[in-house]
């Protein structure tokens, strides 16, 4: 049998399967996870010998629940006690593994750990849902907004995910998600403001490889951006302003927005960016956000401006766009020696031959260019915000 009906089961089956064996097994995610990679195990030989199922969810749902059933024998304890909750971080790690499918590395990437102490922690994760059977189930209407917060990271950082890794079926399915939480929750302007920074983001992503190396936004070919996306999201950033006042993902839209609009990079409006960039501190006084903050103020100030504004924030020593964007500020502030050395840095912390390429491309130029300003977007290849592929 081909892998293809296997693989196409596992991308598109496998959250809803989990989800449901997970219910019926009272929140066991633990053995969930196990009986439906079980399942799925057992599917790769009987497929192969018998054809694929009209109906492959059903067979790999029934599959697994047989298979729980073989290795509980007996009666779980009745449901009814009040179960404590996952922390947050906890609970989207757990969802960006179990639901979305990223790899352990990818998570400890999202959120600037590192990958052995990511799988300690979905490990403790997992261990609390299943000691405290925590139930695995839509919550109630009162709950929603309050989860929102949650649901809205974890489709972000899908994204993100698939934009730094070059993957367009995370982008797809992120954007899938977030059109779907604006159907389901229209008054929200943060459902709006996450899917038009995803639009505007995606508009611009045929651009961002060429011969398979990673293209910085100064380089990139604007003719081939997306209009159309770029277009949707600038309509949807429009009903995101109009709801509410901007919070952190409208805000990150309207970033975006400035960028797409820009006729050229020498063009870019870095001093509105950098003020976008200051009212986002505001909602997510994250170093992320410093990073990309010190980047705009580099490019709108000066790069001493831009050296001053980097955060010197300890858990930012592997965080690869903090060497990278010190790089770029450096090499424009005529510090070459550093300059070289803050690359380095950058290109040891990639995660990706692609990366690697297009900093070594980009540190190359420079070197050979006469004024070290004219090398703009060292960053390009910032994994933790999208917008941080465009200062």
């Amino acid at each position: 049998m081909s892998r293809d009906p296997l693989e196409r089961a596992y991308r598109d089956e496998r959250a809803a399967v989990l989800a449901t064996i997970t219910r019926r097994l009272d929140g066991d995610l633990a053995l969930a996870e196990d009986v439906v990679q079980d399942a799925f195990v057992a599917a790769a030989v009987d497929w192969d010998r018998r054809g694929v199922p009209q109906r492959p969810g059903a067979w790999l749902t029934t599959t697994a629940w047989r298979k729980a059933l073989d290795r509980l024998r007996h009666e779980r304890v009745a449901q009814g006690q009040r179960h404590p909750a996952l922390a947050p971080e906890a609970r989207m790690a757990l969802t960006l593994r179990s639901v979305a499918g990223l790899s352990v590395a990818e998570i400890a990437r999202a959120f600037l750990s590192s990958e052995p102490a990511m799988e300690r922690r979905l490990t403790r994760a997992r261990n609390k849902v299943t000691d405290a059977r925590i139930p695995f189930r839509v919550p109630s209407d009162d709950l929603l907004p309050e989860r929102l917060g949650g649901v809205l990271r974890v489709i972000y950082l899908v994204f993100n995910e698939g934009h730094a890794a070059t993957r367009g079926e995370l982008r797809a399915e992120a954007i899938r998600l977030a059109r779907l939480l604006v159907r389901l929750m229209p008054d929200e302007a943060e459902t709006h403001g996450l899917l038009a920074l995803l639009l505007l983001t995606d508009g611009r992503s045929a651009a961002r490889v060429r011969g398979g190396e990673l293209v910085s936004l100064a380089e990139q070919d604007r003719t081939l951006w997306d209009a159309a996306a770029i277009a949707e999201g600038a309509t949807v950033l429009e009903r995101a302003v109009r709801l509410r006042a901007p919070r952190a993902y409208t805000i990150q839209a309207a970033i975006a927005a400035l960028h797409s609009r820009s006729p050229a990079f020498e063009a870019t409006d870095w001093a509105q960016i950098a003020g976008l960039y200051g009212e986002l501190w505001r909602h997510d006084p994250s170093p992320v956000v410093a990073v990309n903050r010190a980047v705009a103020i580099g490019f709108a100030s000066g790069p001493d401006a831009g050296l001053a504004a980097l955060p010197d924030d300890p858990r930012l020593e592997r965080y690869q766009p903090l060497h990278a964007a010190r790089a770029e500020l450096l090499r424009r502030a005529g510090d070459a020696a550093g300059a070289d050395a803050a690359l380095q840095a950058a290109i040891e912390l990639s995660a990706s031959e692609a990366e690697r390429s297009a900093l070594r491309r980009l540190g190359s130029a420079a070197a050979h260019s006469a004024p070290a300003s004219e090398n703009p977007d060292a960053t390009s290849s910032a994994r933790s915000n999208p917008s941080a592929n465009d200062a």
